[in-house]
């Protein structure tokens, strides 16, 4: 007994080791036949990054597993990719990987997991789902009786199953789109037989998009269906079936009939299995209803539709839905107002079988809330090319109802009274392209205490009162007036896209007249996350900042001309009075012109451009200041009190031309490092406050002769440039007396300065004993001048100044000494020509010579002390 026991052990052992072992056989072998199967039949790149078969995981079955399979297409759509799956097992006999690799491979169920399927039509109807490689010698009986015989893959299945499958389906030709996301999909029964049921369990949402407008959104379906599949007549019979649209139940039954001709006969009857209002409040997505269950509703809601004919290339079958309810009415248990007298009745029908014929008519919409009456009918035709949408809405709506009658979040905080009186024919191409000669719309709509709060505002926004009029040519703001911050608005204009703005996310155009008491730039300023943050910080870690970085931008959906005028606008800490000018908003940018302000005691100019679409905003302007007060405006303004410091030194007037360009912050103020440009600028000061500056106290004490509080500085020009942080001042001139002076030279942002100031001064300034020593000079050689340099290094606030006054002293001193030995000379050459009659002189030129040149030192070093001991000396 032990040793049959030994030997059954024995045989089960070897049995396990040769299945484990057998995969490792076997695997190249079916890898191969797989690659060489894939590139025989399919014009398309197909790679996977492994494959490995096993005989334990599903015995007494062997399975084949692929893992990341991606197929990409080959011209004309190079590089898109067809499929991607994560996992594709299929599994079959173990006899199967004992056949040749020319032998038929029987695959009896399959798997596919995280699949990607991407399936896209171009406009010339290329599809790049046709990757099946075709030989054009061959006829095409041929290639399909080839193609038959030849394949080495043959489906012999009694189960398959799609997982968290992804499927997206693009007609650029017919501009659609389907999405079906969250697909999962199952389905099992005995496909080796002629006729077998298929029961089958089928979960996704989907996307429906027509020339950009979504007809549906993201709507669940759940299918529960038994099909009897007569495989030989390829005749599919509806027998135990029931779907969820969302949380609406319906039931259904009919048959697909696929013909000979390529065409399919379709039958289809479906109808809800109650005429509970509550089937209504299902069709609401679930994350928009919450639960139902208790919700008390009377009156009655049906959905009954028949779709019957055949499918060809130029037919669909007709279709006849009706949607009705009467007299119904719901309200949720814990909200306190509650919607009666709803009136539904709506048709989707096809009387042709031509698809162009397909239409939507509500011929009635209408429900209470309160004493708010709302009425309503349609009819959209032309569905699938250019819908034609002929509507009308007759009725009152208070919006801060709907979240008293409805368990809805609301996105954004909304409330106000809109009452509406309106008639609008449109095809959604007039809508999308602006062809205003389509649109007609007639009728009026108010509203009123409307207050709104969302992302793409920066404060909320509370219309106070709002009329539009609609008429077939133009829509018209007859009165606006708002708030918003602490701005008020008022304003009327003309509207040119109000159906594109409101239905087809389009930008807001038209022309409009602001006017405003108080107008802050910030309050319209909206705030953009720039940094993200992908995970919870830890709340030790001190590296992220508490606070994400935010960027002011113009709003995006703003594309129209503004023509302003506000009492007073306010722009960071700047007070503007009696401002006008013109806007011109587009694409996040903002082009002003002939906008004109009073601040500073003068006059302000503007034109330019501010664009806030660059992660970074930028600017351009051209700025006119005139009889700017200097004090004020070099306080106020960090760009002046960048581009000269003088606001305490300065007292008087200021016109300027400034070009300027740069950055802007996040605040919307300028980024000055980034700032560069050029500036002309006239000052027209009354007064030089010299104590008020370390630079210029600096040079009044190491300059005796110099009293800079008599300076003339009524009226100076420059011209200015800055870029980089740095600004460069051309020299200009300035009077002091009969001294000309010259300034000129650089200082950065950070306030380090290098400047030269060039004092011409007449030798006549540098004492009496001079003064005669020149008035023996020639009449020319008296008007000789000295010129002085001063150097300004250091910073603003801890200047450095230092002068070249020595050097010009003794300079000046061996020029007058020159001077006064080269006319001794003419002297004494004159008295040998001419007699000895000024022996006396000549003998003692050499004494005062050297006397002269003394004298002369001993003048001009009184112009290295300060003025206290120049006093004292006189």
């Amino acid at each position: 007994m032990k040793k049959i026991v030994k030997i059954i052990l024995s045989i089960v052992t070897l049995f396990i080791i040769a299945l484990a072992t057998i995969p490792f056989l076997f695997q190249d072998k079916l890898v191969s036949l797989l690659k060489e199967t894939i590139n025989n039949n399919l014009n398309a790149k197909v790679e996977f990054s492994d494959a490995n078969l096993s005989l334990l995981k599903n015995f007494p079955k062997a399975s084949i597993e692929l893992k990341n399979v991606a197929i990409t297409n080959f011209s004309p759509f190079e590089g898109d990719t067809l499929l991607y799956s994560e996992n594709i097992q299929l599994k079959l006999k173990l006899t199967e990987i004992f056949k040749s690799v020319n032998s038929e491979l029987k695959i009896q169920s399959f798997s596919i997991d995280n699949t990607l399927v991407n399936v896209i039509i171009d406009e010339k109807g290329n599809a790049n789902y046709d990757i099946t490689k075709k030989d054009v010698s061959v006829s095409s009986e041929q290639e399909e009786t080839e193609n038959n015989s030849s394949s080495n893959f043959k489906l012999s299945l009694n189960a398959y199953e799609l997982t968290k499958t992804t499927i997206k389906y693009t007609d650029e030709k017919e501009k659609m789109r389907v999405v079906l996301s969250d697909f999962n999909h199952s389905g099992s029964g005995d496909f080796s037989q002629k006729r077998t049921e298929l029961d089958t369990k089928t979960t996704m949402s989907i996307l429906f998009e027509k020339d950009g407008a979504k007809f549906i959104n993201d709507q669940h379906l759940d299918v529960s269906a038994v099909l009897d599949l007569d495989l030989e007549n390829s005749k599919y019979t509806f027998l135990k079936n029931e779907a969820y649209i969302n949380k609406l139940p319906l039931i259904f039954d009919g048959y697909v009939q696929l013909n000979e001709d390529e065409s399919q006969q379709i039958q289809v009857n479906f109808k809800t299995p109650s005429s509970d209002f509550k089937n209504f409040l299902a069709l609401v997505p679930e994350e928009y209803s919450t639960n139902i269950t208790d919700v008390k509703t009377s009156g009655d809601f049906s959905v009954v539709g028949k779709i019957d004919g055949k499918v060809t290339e130029k037919t669909i079958p007709t279709i006849d839905i009706a949607i009705k309810s009467t007299n119904a009415s719901f309200k949720y248990p814990s909200l306190p107002k509650s919607v009666n007298n709803i009136h539904i009745d709506t048709q989707i029908k096809n009387t042709t079988g031509n698809v162009d014929d397909t239409y939507i008519s509500v011929n009635r919409l209408a429900f209470n809330i309160d004493e708010n009456n709302f009425n309503g009918n349609a009819k959209v035709s032309n569905l699938l090319k250019n819908p034609y949408i002929n509507a009308t809405l007759n009725g009152k709506i208070d919006l801060s109802h709907i979240d008293k009658v409805y368990p809805v979040k609301l996105d954004n905080e909304l409330s106000g009274i809109i009452n509406a009186n309106l008639t609008s024919q449109f095809d959604i191409d007039a809508v999308q392209n602006n062809r205003y000669q389509r649109i007609k719309n007639s009728g009026h709509l108010n509203i009123t205490n409307l207050f709104f709060n969302g992302e793409e505002l920066a404060n909320p926004l509370k219309i106070n009162s709002a009329n539009v009029d609609f008429t077939p040519t133009k829509i018209s703001l007859t009165n606006f007036e708002a708030i918003t911050g602490t701005s008020d608005l008022n304003a009327t204009g003309t509207i040119r896209n109000f159906l594109g703005f409101i239905l087809s996310d389009k930008n807001l155009q038209g022309n409009f007249n602001l006017n405003s008491n108080s107008f802050k730039v910030n309050d319209f300023m909206v705030t953009n996350t720039s940094n993200e943050i992908d995970q919870a910080p830890e709340k030790n870690d001190s590296s992220i900042p508490n606070e994400l970085e935010e960027n002011m931008k113009i709003p995006a959906f703003l594309d129209c001309v503004v023509n302003a005028n506000a009492k007073e606008v306010f722009y960071d800490n700047l007070k503007l009075k009696n401002v006008k000018g013109t806007l011109n908003i587009k694409d996040q940018k903002a082009i002003l012109t002939n906008v004109e302000g009073g601040m500073f005691g003068g006059i302000m100019a503007l034109n330019g451009e501010v664009d806030t679409k660059p992660e970074k905003s930028v600017f351009n302007v051209d700025l006119g200041f005139k009889y700017f007060n200097i004090s004020d405006s070099f306080k106020n303004i960090e760009l002046l009190s960048m581009l000269a410091p003088l606001s305490d030194v300065l007292q008087g007037k200021l016109n300027s031309n400034i070009n300027l360009s740069g950055d802007l912050k996040d605040d919307f103020t300028p980024n000055l490092s980034s700032v560069s440009g050029k500036a002309l600028a006239e000052i027209l000061a009354t007064n030089l406050e010299v104590k008020n500056s370390k630079a210029l106290n600096l040079l009044d004490q190491n300059l005796g002769f110099l009293d800079l509080k008599k300076l003339d500085v009524k009226d100076i020009k420059t011209n200015v440039s800055f870029n980089n942080g740095k600004v460069n001042v051309k020299p200009f001139k300035l009077k002091y007396k009969d001294i000309d002076v010259e300034i000129g030279g650089s200082h950065s942002f950070d306030q380090i300065m290098d400047y030269n100031a060039t004092f011409n001064i007449p030798a006549k300034y540098l004492g009496s004993e001079v003064g005669g020593l020149l008035s023996k000079l020639n009449t020319k050689d008296q008007n000789i001048t000295v010129p002085v340099t001063a150097n300004f290094s250091g910073s603003f606030s801890n200047p450095s100044v230092k002068t070249d006054l020595k050097s010009a002293v003794n300079n000046l001193t061996t020029e007058l000494v020159n001077q006064q030995k080269n006319n001794l000379i003419d002297k004494a050459v004159g008295g040998l020509l001419g007699g000895n009659k000024n022996n006396k002189s000549s003998a003692t030129g050499t004494d005062k010579k050297g006397n002269t040149t003394n004298k002369v030192k001993d003048a001009l070093g009184g112009l290295f002390g300060k003025k206290k001991k120049k006093k004292k000396d006189e």
